[in-house]
């Protein structure tokens, strides 16, 4: 079966404390409120200056291509409390995960379970062979959580690209479809 079927057939998904679901104009406001903080988008992207520009990114990152992105909902606030995604290169059956978190919910696991549930889909349902991460060496917050995934780092890339007018060194984690069986048979 096509990938961004399944994709399109998995575009709400829930674990025990989240929903997975497609990002809104609704959610500007939860957004906003941790892509306006400097320290919570130092290592993604931009910090936004307005809320007029949270619903630009909106518009033109997650509802233009929505496949494989997903607002982190926590169910017990109903509220957006970060975003994840599933980016998939069919032809190698593989896909990359990135992820950004509003810091007020750190440390609470929440990334992590919604990491294990795209993990879940990337393996389980679109059979991918290899699913990898990434973040700069200056984030090893970021790499913390693929450690808890069960990932892998296999190096750091130098100078691997220009972030926020610094050059940054990317260490690189993955998981292979054989790695996350092996993991699925060690949890029973």
């Amino acid at each position: 079966m096509d990938l961004f079927v399944i994709l399109g057939e998995h575009q709400t998904m829930e674990t025990e404390r989240l929903i997975l679901r497609p990002v809104s104009l609704n959610d500007t406001a939860s957004l906003y409120e941790y892509a306006s903080n400097i320290e919570n988008t130092s290592h993604v992207y931009p910090t936004h200056l307005s809320t007029e520009e949270t619903k630009e990114v909106i518009a033109n990152y997650y509802l233009k291509a929505p496949l494989g992105k997903y607002g982190i909902v926590l169910k017990e606030e109903n509220k957006l409390i970060g975003t994840i995604d599933l980016r998939i290169e069919p032809a190698h059956k593989r896909g990359e995960i990135g992820y950004v978190l509003n810091l007020n919910y750190a440390g609470k696991g929440y990334m992590t379970e919604a990491g294990l549930q795209l993990l879940h889909l990337a393996f389980d349902k679109l059979k991918l062979n290899q699913v990898k991460a990434l973040h700069s060496t200056i984030n090893p917050k970021s790499g913390q959580v693929m450690k808890r995934l069960g990932m892998k780092k296999i190096g750091v890339m130098p100078k691997n690209r220009i972030h926020k007018e610094k050059i940054v060194d990317d260490a690189i984690y993955v998981m292979t479809n054989t790695e996350y069986e092996e993991m699925k048979k060690a949890a029973h």
